[in-house]
């Protein structure tokens, strides 16, 4: 007889439209909140530029996408940025832009 899949219960409603979209988390921080999912190394195969840093980040390098929350954020805003760049958002200042 084949397993029936269960409905996960207990989660909460962001997590629920997180993974949805890639197995995202939700996270809060001074800046809103956010849905964050971490990209392994092994799937990262094109060249991003980091929001944090300004600086690239290359294929095969971990790094994380953030995306805004709720009804103001949806997919296409979303940004790869360096794993210590994301942790450290609230504690640095904005960077030069390169054109």
């Amino acid at each position: 007889m084949p397993r029936r899949n269960r409905q996960h219960r207990g989660r909460p409603d962001a997590d629920r439209a997180g993974a949805a979209s890639g197995w995202a988390r939700a996270e809060s921080g001074p800046d809103g909140d956010w849905l964050v999912r971490s990209v392994p190394g092994s799937h990262a195969t094109k060249v991003y530029r980091c929001p944090g840093c300004d600086h690239e980040i290359q294929p095969g390098v971990p790094h994380v996408v953030a995306w805004p929350a709720g009804e103001l954020g949806s997919i296409t805003d979303r940004r790869h940025w360096h794993r210590a760049c994301w942790q450290a958002r609230d504690r640095r200042g904005p960077t030069r832009k390169r054109f």
